[in-house]
């Protein structure tokens, strides 16, 4: 332990001394505490003015915040955060990831983190259950792990999402698609086209379903589904959202996003958004894109629009045991367009392809590429030159002649 690590330890136990325990303690007075002290202790150990002031909001978030995370979850430009034991943490700025020069002073201080996080939203996480998802007041996306799964300390991953959502209008700017593309998706959302939408890791599959969601008119009731809270739709206002809830000690039973998606339907939804499908309850979503839920949208992690439809397929058997070809009929009536999303090497985040599903044909489901990207090389920086190029015209418009809306 360096001298820095040794005052704050050493102030920090003094502070912890002066705490009031009996009641609350609002921030301003615990504050108070830190700076009496500071000033107190400041010639014993050679504080100057600078190193009183970081010390200062050091001594706070350990005490009251989230310790030497609060700063990194404070700054916007930070979009990811990795937590491999309390030694070694990396960030995400701008798509590039960097090694952190903090860490927590004890893999002890570390789970306190972990344990706040999670009571923050009535989840739990110890060794008997070691493995949780939750998420932070700003909206942030938490994953931890814990021992005896995790054997390097405990190991937590924080996703954060812009404060403001992602528009169109913005992904258009960071040239992820095509204004074009952007007035077709608006047409086919009005006209309750179904949706999936795919893509790797880090993609913008939740993002770009969320700026996909404004084009819903505002009249509509919508019901989301999600693992964690993360959709921000904000320009409906007869939404419900629906979050999964893990097993405890305590005897609460899990509620999954299968008894969501069937507990859904008795809701009266115009349209369903299920965040993302990853095991069983792909069979449901299947079901209610083809009992009536039409313009219902999902995500899911797939390396391109064929390799999604065959994902889906294993999904569906993981939740019920039906014949291949009732399967691939099932997807083909119920997904009409699967919208591939990638990131690049130049870490941009492109819509990849667009592509409508058309049916089954010789028993394989049929795909047909709407749109696609096409590279045409780099510039001086490194990043990449392209193009999303129209490549097919729609084939099924039953649902635009319905709605009164031509592309």
């Amino acid at each position: 332990m360096n001298r820095q690590d040794e005052i704050k330890k050493k102030l920090k136990e003094l502070i912890l001394e002066r705490i009031d325990y009996s009641r609350e303690m609002p921030d301003a007075e615990i504050k108070d505490i830190i700076d009496h002290l500071m000033i107190e202790e400041s010639k014993r150990y050679g504080i100057g003015l600078e190193e009183r002031k970081r010390l200062r909001q050091e001594l706070f978030y350990s005490i009251r915040k989230l310790d030497i995370l609060q700063e990194l979850i404070d700054d916007t430009s930070v979009t990811e955060i990795m937590i491999n034991g309390p030694d070694h943490i990396f960030i995400e700025r701008e798509g590039r990831v960097f090694a952190y020069n903090m860490r927590f002073e004890s893999t002890e201080k570390l789970e306190d983190v972990i344990q706040q996080i999670v009571a923050g939203c009535n989840r739990t996480v110890n060794e008997s259950s070691p493995i949780v998802d939750a998420r932070l007041e700003n909206g942030a996306r938490v994953n931890v792990v814990l021992s005896p799964v995790a054997l390097n300390g405990p190991i937590v991953t924080i996703r954060r999402f812009p404060d403001r959502p992602v528009m169109m209008g913005d992904l258009i700017r960071f040239g992820s698609l095509t204004p074009e593309v952007s007035m077709v998706l608006e047409k086919l959302v009005q006209a309750k086209y179904n949706i999936f939408i795919s893509g790797g890791t880090g993609s913008g599959k939740t993002t770009f379903l969320n700026a996909l969601s404004y084009y819903i008119p505002q009249d509509e009731r919508i019901i989301t589904i999600e693992d964690n809270a993360e959709l921000q739709i904000r320009n409906i206002s007869n939404i419900v959202k629906m979050e999964t809830r893990n097993a405890n000690v305590e005897g609460c039973k899990e509620i999954t996003i299968r008894d969501l998606i069937k507990t859904s339907l008795r809701m009266r939804p115009t349209r369903i958004i299920v965040g993302e499908v990853r095991g069983g309850e792909a069979i449901d979503m299947m079901q209610c894109l083809n009992t009536g839920h039409d313009g219902s949208m999902s995500t899911g992690h797939g390396n391109n629009s064929r390799d999604m439809l065959s994902r889906l397929e294993t999904m569906i058997l993981m939740g019920m045991d039906l014949p291949i070809p009732a399967i691939r009929q099932q997807i083909a009536s119920g997904i009409d367009l699967i919208i591939h999303l990638g990131r690049l090497r130049d870490k941009s985040r492109k819509v990849m392809e667009i592509a409508e599903v058309t049916g089954v044909e010789d028993g394989e489901i049929k795909l047909s590429s709407l749109y696609s990207f096409e590279e045409e090389g780099e510039d001086s920086n490194g990043k990449v030159i392209g193009m999303l190029r129209k490549r097919g015209e729609l084939i099924h418009v039953e649902k635009l002649k319905a709605a009164g809306i031509t592309l």
